[in-house]
C-alpha cells in the first residue's frame, strides 16, 4: 500500500504541474464516466420492473435512460483521455529531463562508477516510457474507488449480507500485489543482464563498431552473444511471469465463487417474494461490476506500484547523485569483502569562488583515493605542488594512477584522503560549477558530440553557441578548418548519423573538435590533455599541441594557469616544465627532464626503453 500512496502522491504532484486544467477536466469526465455504470444497473432494474408491470412509458423511460448511461460511460472515457494524454506526455519529458540531469548534473563522477546506480538509471529509463500509463492508472483507480463505493452502497439496499461481496475483493487483491512483486524481483535480478544486452545491442548496430566487427568477423559471435544473453533473460522473466499469472487466477477463481453465491442468495429471496424480478438484475449487473471493479483494481493498482517503484528508484538517483562522492554504505553482505575508508561528504555550505588567476598553484596534500568497491587504492599518499603557469607531465605504466589523478584534479573524483587546495581553497569549499567551470579538457575517450557543428564545438562555452566568431576562432586554435568546410551546411551542419543524415569525420577530425571544444572555454585555469595523442600519428600529435600551445601559453602568463597532461611519448613528455613519476598509485619521481634522466630511476628507463625502440 505504501508503494500505491507514494505513487499517486508522486504522480498526482507531477500531474498538477504537467497541466491543471486539463488533468481537472479528465478527472470530472472519468467520474462522470465511472458513476454512469452503476447507474446503468439501476436503470437496468427500473425498466425490468416496468415492464413486468406493464408500464409501456415508464418502461420506455428507463430504456433510454438506459441507452444514455451507457453511451455516457463510453464517450466520457474516450474524451477524458483526450485531456490527460497531453498532461501524460509533458510528465514523460520532464522526467527524461530529469534523469538526464540527475545522471549528469554533478561534477562528480563517484556515483556513476557504481554498478547500483548503473542498474538503477536503466531501469528507470526503460520504466519512464509507462508514465502515461501509469497516470491514466492513477484516475481509473480513483474513479474505481468511487464507483466501488456507490456499488457496495446499492447492493446493501437490497440484501445487508451482499456487503460482503467486494470485501471478498481483498483476496485477489493481494495475490495480485505478490504476483507483482515476484515479477519485479525478476526484473530486478535481470537488470544487469538486460544492461549487457543493450550493450551487445548498440556494437552490433552502431557505426563504429559495425565496420571493424565486419572484417574481423566477429558479427556472429556477437549475435549469438545477444540472442543467449536474451534467452536467459527471458527463461527468468517468463517463470516469474508464469507463477505472477497462477497466483492471479486463484484470487479470480476466489472471487467467481463468491460471486455466484450472491447471485443464488438474491434469486432466492425473489423465490421468497422478498425481491423484484429487478432486483435479482440488479444484483447480476452490479456483481458483474464488481467484478470488473475488482480486476480493474488489481492492473491499476500493479502499474500504480510500478509507478511508485519508479518514483523511489528516482529518489535514489537524486540521493546518489545529491552526496556525490559520498555514495550509500555498501550491503552487510559486501562490507567485509570491502573494507574502504568512508568517503568525506562535501562540506555543507561550499560557496567559495574559483580566484580569477592562480598565484601560487594547486597543491595536493596527501591525497589517497580508492575506487568504490576496490581493495587497493588507486592512489595514496601523493604530496605535489603545481606552480601557477607551469607546465605538468604524468607518467606511468597503465594502472599507475595518471588518470586518476586527473580527475581529482578536474574534481570529477573528491579525495578519500587528504585534500587539494587552489591558492590555498579546498576544492571542496568551492560552490558548484565554480571549478569545472574554469578547466579545459581533451581527454583520450573524448566525446563524439553528434549535433550541429557550432553546437559540437560551441557547448564548450554554451553561452558561444549563437555566436559564430568564437566557434570558428576555436576551430582555427584547433587546426579545424578543413573539418568546417567538409560539413554541408558549415557551422549549421549537421555532424554523425546518429539521429540524422548528417556528415561522417574521421577519427582525427573529431579529435580535432573536441579540441576546439577545449579551447574555446573562457579563462581557463587548468588545461587538459590526458593521453589525447595516443592514436594519432607524429605530424598530427604536433599539430595538436601546437594549436594546444597558443592557447596554453598566454592562459599561463596572464592567469597562472596550470597545464596539465599524461603522455607515453616522451619527445612530448620532456617539454613540460615538470615531470612526475606514478608507480602503483604513489609519486617515485618528480622534477625536470635533465632532472630525471641524471638518476638512475624509472623515468630515465622508461626513456631509454622508449628510445632504443627508434634506433
Amino acid at each position: 500500500m505504501s508503494l500505491i500512496l507514494h505513487a499517486v502522491r508522486w504522480l498526482g504532484g507531477l500531474a498538477l504541474r504537467g497541466g491543471g486544467r486539463r488533468l481537472v477536466v479528465a478527472v470530472l469526465l472519468l467520474l462522470l464516466g465511472h458513476l454512469a455504470t452503476p447507474g446503468t444497473a439501476l436503470a437496468l432494474r427500473g425498466l425490468t420492473d416496468e415492464a413486468l408491470a406493464g408500464h409501456g412509458g415508464a418502461a420506455t423511460a428507463a430504456a433510454l435512460a438506459t441507452a444514455g448511461l451507457l453511451l455516457a460511460e463510453l464517450m466520457c472515457g474516450h474524451f477524458a483521455h483526450l485531456s490527460y494524454f497531453e498532461v501524460g506526455e509533458r510528465m514523460e519529458s520532464r522526467l527524461h529531463r530529469e534523469l538526464a540531469e540527475v545522471a549528469n548534473g554533478v561534477p562528480g563522477l563517484a556515483h556513476a562508477d557504481r554498478p547500483e546506480f548503473a542498474d538503477t538509471v536503466t531501469l528507470v529509463r526503460d520504466e519512464l516510457a509507462g508514465t502515461r500509463a501509469a497516470l491514466e492508472a492513477l484516475l481509473n483507480f480513483l474513479g474505481l474507488a468511487v464507483q466501488a463505493a456507490v456499488t457496495t452502497l446499492l447492493l446493501a439496499s437490497v440484501d445487508p449480507y451482499l456487503l460482503l461481496l467486494p470485501p471478498a475483493a481483498v483476496l485477489p487483491v493481494l495475490l495480485g500485489r505478490r504476483a507483482q512483486a515476484l515479477t519485479e524481483a525478476a526484473r530486478e535480478a535481470t537488470a544487469e543482464r538486460a544492461r549487457y544486452g543493450h550493450h551487445l545491442l548498440g556494437l552490433a548496430t552502431s557505426v563504429g563498431s559495425v565496420t571493424e566487427l565486419r572484417l574481423l568477423g566477429g558479427g556472429p559471435e556477437l549475435v549469438r552473444e545477444h540472442a543467449e544473453t536474451w534467452r536467459g533473460t527471458s527463461r527468468v522473466l517468463v517463470r516469474a511471469e508464469a507463477k505472477a499469472a497462477a497466483l492471479r487466477a486463484l484470487g479470480q477463481l476466489c472471487f467467481a465463487a463468491l460471486y455466484g453465491g450472491a447471485v443464488l442468495l438474491v434469486v432466492a429471496r425473489a423465490v421468497e417474494g422478498a425481491a423484484g424480478v429487478g432486483d435479482v438484475v440488479l444484483v447480476i449487473a452490479l456483481a458483474v461490476q464488481v467484478a470488473t471493479q475488482v480486476s480493474g483494481a488489481v492492473a491499476q493498482s500493479g502499474l500504480l506500484q510500478g509507478a511508485g517503484r519508479t518514483a523511489r528508484r528516482l529518489d535514489r538517483l537524486r540521493a546518489w547523485s545529491r552526496a556525490d562522492e559520498n555514495p550509500p554504505s555498501p550491503a552487510p553482505s559486501q562490507r567485509a569483502a570491502s573494507a574502504q575508508p568512508a568517503t568525506p561528504a562535501p562540506p555543507p555550505t561550499a560557496s567559495a569562488t574559483a580566484p580569477r588567476r592562480l598565484e601560487d598553484g594547486i597543491r595536493l596534500e596527501g591525497v589517497g583515493f580508492r575506487y568504490p568497491g576496490a581493495d587497493q587504492p588507486a592512489l595514496s599518499g601523493v604530496d605535489l605542488l603545481i606552480p601557477a603557469g607551469a607546465t605538468l607531465a604524468l607518467v606511468g605504466e597503465n594502472g599507475a594512477g595518471k588518470s586518476t589523478l586527473v580527475k581529482l584534479l578536474c574534481g570529477l573524483y573528491r579525495p578519500t584522503e587528504g585534500r587539494i587546495l587552489v591558492d590555498g581553497t579546498d576544492l571542496r569549499e568551492l560552490a558548484p560549477g565554480e571549478w569545472s567551470a574554469r578547466i579545459a579538457p581533451l581527454f583520450q575517450d573524448f566525446a563524439r558530440v553528434e549535433l550541429l557543428l557550432r553546437e559540437s564545438v560551441g557547448i564548450g562555452a554554451v553561452n558561444s553557441l549563437a555566436e559564430d566568431a568564437p566557434v570558428r576562432a576555436a576551430l582555427a586554435a584547433a587546426g579545424a578548418e578543413g573539418v568546417l568546410d567538409s560539413v554541408p551546411g558549415g557551422l549549421d551542419g549537421l555532424l554523425g548519423r546518429g539521429y540524422g543524415d548528417g556528415a561522417e569525420l574521421s577519427g582525427g577530425q573529431w579529435q580535432s573538435l573536441g579540441l576546439a571544444r577545449c579551447l574555446i572555454r573562457r579563462d581557463p585555469l587548468l588545461m587538459v590533455l590526458d593521453e589525447p595523442a595516443a592514436a594519432l600519428d607524429a605530424a598530427a600529435e604536433y599539430r595538436l599541441f601546437r594549436g594546444f600551445d597558443r592557447t596554453a601559453e598566454p592562459a599561463a602568463r596572464t592567469r597562472g594557469a596550470v597545464t596539465l597532461f599524461t603522455s607515453h611519448r616522451f619527445s612530448t613528455v620532456r617539454r613540460a616544465d615538470l615531470i612526475v613519476v606514478l608507480e602503483n598509485g604513489a609519486v617515485r619521481e618528480r622534477g625536470g627532464h635533465a632532472e630525471l634522466m641524471a638518476q638512475e630511476g624509472p623515468y630515465r628507463e622508461l626513456f631509454e626503453l622508449q628510445a632504443r625502440g627508434y634506433s
